[in-house]
């Protein structure tokens, strides 16, 4: 089985879980689904379909020639069941700081941002990719293959996991009782998409929560959640949503006054504001 296999067993999945969520919001006149919100996560896919289909081959080609130098074989060290469940395991806890460094530094936020563009949360939302979010991931997962990681196993595993995270975006399921001190369940993702102060840059794990519960980023859902951003885009163009916040950058780049409001533009925390800054 390859990648293109799961996506094309995942797809069509993913198709019948919106279709049965926008039916049940429907029938219970829950208002959960938008139709311009909607259109505007398969734009946001489709630009990130885009880039991967772009960047796939190279990636994955230097992911083999780095494991070409691993320190181990992890596939010589245990059985392919084992060898699979480390592999989810270690995908997970690099992703999970990927994903905290994509809320916590600015061009990486600038990357992200488009998956929290929505006000609403529902399986749609799962589709607003980062267009070139393929890219800003390898600096992390890099170390996978020097490690020992197989990358063929290493790229259908995260497709898979990919398609675990779909199925946290959405409002009908509330609480998964034990399950919740484990994975990442609708409810602990729901925080995440939060932007109540209580629930910002919180729950940044993609299968498993236990990272966040490790190191201090985690949140429960007690408060009714208010979906979006700090700062909401209030468009539904896939273009804009992508751009804005890379515009900003830009523009705070060319206006700073030194190297270290240049520094900061670029790379520091995504609530960092020039104006502000030149203000104190």
């Amino acid at each position: 089985m390859t990648d293109i296999d799961l996506y094309a067993y995942g797809f069509p999945i993913i198709l019948s879980m919106i279709v049965a969520e926008a039916i049940y919001s429907k029938t219970h006149n829950l208002s959960l689904y938008k139709l311009n919100d909607s259109m505007a996560g398969f734009g946001l896919l489709a630009g990130n379909i885009f880039v991967n289909i772009a960047t796939k081959g190279g990636i994955l080609f230097f992911y083999f020639y780095l494991y070409d130098f691993r320190i181990i074989t992890i596939n010589d060290l245990m059985p392919s069941i084992a060898v699979w469940v480390i592999t989810f395991i270690s995908i997970d806890f690099v992703y999970y700081w990927y994903h905290r460094f994509s809320h916590r530094v600015r061009f990486m936020w600038a990357v992200h941002m488009n998956h929290h563009s929505s006000e609403e949360m529902n399986f749609t939302v799962a589709l607003r990719q980062a267009w070139f979010g393929p890219i800003t991931k390898v600096p992390f997962f890099f170390i996978l293959p020097i490690i020992g990681f197989d990358p063929f196993i290493t790229a259908l595993a995260g497709v898979a996991a990919t398609m675990w995270g779909v199925t946290g975006h959405t409002q009908v399921i509330k609480t998964l009782g034990p399950l919740e001190y484990i994975f990442v369940t609708p409810s602990s993702h729901r925080v995440h998409h939060g932007s109540n102060p209580e629930y910002i840059d919180k729950n940044y794990g993609n299968m498993f929560i236990i990272w966040d519960r490790l190191f201090g980023t985690f949140a429960k859902e007690d408060s009714k959640v208010i979906f979006g951003i700090t700062n909401n885009v209030k468009t539904f163009n896939p273009v804009k949503i992508t751009f804005m916040n890379w515009l900003q950058i830009v523009k705070d780049f060319s206006n700073s006054s030194n190297f270290n409001e240049k520094l900061k533009s670029v790379f520091g925390p995504p609530e960092w504001n020039l104006d502000k800054n030149k203000s104190l």
